[in-house]
């Protein structure tokens, strides 16, 4: 196998150019075989498979830099850099992460995990390199998706202003996670199919080559085909802003690539290589369903379907039925998402309700303003985006819908940990940075039938408020606890003397359990499904605070800013002017930091919030006190 050959950066320079075609078949092969059995990102990869040979072949690494959008699209840049031994354990705890990660190999050079960053990164890793006086090459690769997202155009904007060599790859594959939409991909497709360019090729070679010299003729032409080019293709946006545009080019054609790649390296400004892939190449499963296929669980090979068998459903699927329940009953109810109807379970509100529905693309900013105009006109919008993906709006939720007070709801999909993704996509900082927003109401469901409700109640409220949900299978134990939601309002589920829980949204599951540790050791456990983070529930917090040995808080969150962090304040401002009956405080939280990719269970376990890790903490906490008394 060639692929055996590849042990170290630029090994694929030592490849014959004959054999590059079958080294793209040994690299689909093997990204297949490793991803059905970890799961991962297989669409992206398998189209990006030759782009990324060129660019090896092309590049000099790890001096000649190389920024992947968003990142997922990295395997075979990590596969042709001496990784491809680690695959076993992509995406598990401690083992090769799914994105790039400058602390994993000195060949990544930014770690991304979002969508439209790198061009602005390429742009300072330019800027870095004239600025020390350096000489290496920078290339940023960027999916047509992404030029969805405005961040691209304030970075193209400053790159054309540049007198130095700076290239930039769209990968263009008409999609980003579901198929693209809007104005950038209607351009595109203009580009990709525009008929008279390529007629004017043909039919210009064809006669040329009729006449004396005229082999010599069409040679010189190519070498200025960029410039005949403007004359026949439409638009031309990229050369209008000042940086030079070559393409469109197969993006399956790995020596074409590398003479433009080549071509592009003379050029002493910004320079973007169009080229045109296809997601999921090279297996049916993928190029029929590329959005399936996006991220995937493990699945069998030969068929494409998943190897777990779902019969649960998921926190998404019910979110998507009590929305399009909620839109029949209700026409002002309309559906936001940023480019994912199948991801955060609209497809369906999409497919009956095509005219109240919204995918804006990767624009989460322009989302949320946009939801502020459907609310100030009279609609209800709801904002159905990841917890990770929504904080790129933290300002648009402050100033333009907050700040109005305006009734938008926000469904905030994949809080809490996510698993292997990584840092870029656990959604742990959501609870804090919504908190920090007046105006901001926040809920979390215990289980999926709070998950109905809440989302009736939201949408009948006046304001903005947020509903916040984990990824995986929806909780449906508890369902004789039912109390009807009421504004900042907590539900008591159990009682008892000696500690008291009060968690919120999936951790009140984990109490359950912790509670039945603890009653294993004749210890008595409250039970308190806070059910908002904002506003909490004073009364109930003060009130059982009082009448306890321990009071324990538990969130999916972060603690800074956290329901934890305003329990405390609370009970402390409290105690302040009333020292009788103070309980001691312990705040269930995830650490201030990044947590890095693996399984949910694992990191759970890990950072201390699982069910047998806080139980072991109240013991501990119960026994000092008793020892203090």
């Amino acid at each position: 196998m060639i692929l055996n050959k590849i042990n170290k950066p630029n090994d694929i320079k030592s490849v014959n150019p004959d054999e590059y075609a079958l080294l793209a078949q040994e690299i689909r092969d093997f990204l297949i075989r490793k991803i059905s059995e970890n799961g991962g990102h297989l669409g992206s990869n398998l189209g990006a498979v030759e782009l990324t040979m060129a660019l090896h072949i092309s590049l000099n690494l790890p001096e000649d830099k190389i920024i992947f959008d968003v990142g997922h699209q990295s395997y075979t840049h990590k596969i042709l850099t001496g990784r491809k031994d680690a695959f076993d354990e992509l995406r598990k705890f401690k083992g090769l992460a799914g994105f790039p990660k400058r602390s994993e190999s000195d060949c990544d050079s930014f770690d991304t995990g979002h969508s439209s960053t790198s061009v602005s990164a390429g742009l300072g890793l330019v800027k870095a390199r004239d600025l020390r006086q350096l000489k290496h090459t920078v290339v940023s690769v960027i999916g047509d998706g992404a030029l969805t997202g405005g961040m691209v155009y304030e970075a193209l904007n400053n790159a054309a202003r540049l007198t130095t060599n700076f290239i930039i790859i769209l990968n263009d594959n008409n999609m980003s996670i579901s198929e693209n939409v809007g104005g950038i991909s209607r351009y595109l497709q203009s580009i990709r199919t525009f008929e008279g360019y390529q007629d004017f090729k043909v039919t210009l070679q064809k006669q040329l080559l009729k006449v004396p010299m005229g082999d010599r003729i069409v040679d010189r032409l190519k070498r200025y085909k960029n410039s005949i080019k403007q004359l026949f293709v439409p638009g031309m946006f990229f050369e209008d802003l000042g940086i030079t545009y070559l393409g469109p080019i197969d993006g399956h054609d790995v020596n074409n690539m590398v003479r433009t790649i080549k071509e592009a390296k003379k050029i002493n400004h910004a320079v973007l290589i169009h080229i045109c892939t296809k997601k999921g190449r090279g297996y049916a499963p993928a190029e029929r369903h590329p959005a399936r296929f996006h991220g995937t669980e493990p699945f069998d090979i030969e068929t494409g379907l998943p190897l777990k068998n779902k019969k649960k459903p998921a926190w998404t699927n019910i979110f998507s039925t009590v929305v399009l329940k909620a839109a029949a009953r209700n026409d002002r109810v309309c559906a936001i998402t940023a480019a994912m109807p199948d991801g955060v379970g609209l497809k369906r509100f999409m497919d009956l309700y095509p005219d109240r529905f919204f995918d804006v693309g990767i624009a989460e900013e322009h989302a949320v303003t946009f939801a502020a105009g459907l609310a100030a006109g009279g609609m209800i919008p709801i904002v159905a985006i990841y917890s990770s993906f929504l904080q790129r709006a933290y300002d648009q939720i402050l100033h333009d819908v907050c700040i109005q007070n305006l009734h938008v709801v926000f469904c905030i999909d994949r809080a809490g940990i996510v698993g292997a993704d990584g840092e870029t996509h656990q959604g742990i900082f959501d609870l804090s940075y919504l908190s920090s927003i007046p105006n901001m109401h926040i809920m979390a469901p215990k289980n999926k039938w709070e998950l109905s409700d809440m989302l009736k109640f939201a949408i009948a409220f006046e304001g903005p408020v947020s509903i916040r949900y984990p990824r995986g299978t929806a909780c449906d134990s508890m369902e004789e606890y039912r109390q009807e939601i009421e504004l900042g309002k907590a539900e008591k589920l159990f009682d008892g003397k000696d500690v008291a829980l009060f968690a919120i949204g999936s951790m009140v599951e984990v109490a359950c359990k912790v509670r039945e540790l603890l009653k294993e050791k004749n210890i008595g456990c409250s039970l308190i499904n806070a059910r908002f983070a904002k506003p909490i529930d004073e009364e109930m917090v003060l009130s059982e605070a009082s009448g306890v040995k321990l009071f324990v808080t538990m969130e999916e969150n972060v603690f800074s800013g956290g329901l934890g962090e305003k329990v405390l304040d609370l009970i402390n401002k409290k105690t302040r002017a009333d020292s009788s009956g103070k309980a001691k405080i312990i705040c269930v939280s995830i650490p201030d930091k990044y947590v890095e990719h693996g399984n949910p269970d694992i990191l759970k376990k890990e950072i201390g919030i699982d069910a047998n890790s806080v139980a072991e903490r109240i013991y501990r906490e119960l026994s000092l006190l008793s020892q203090d008394r």
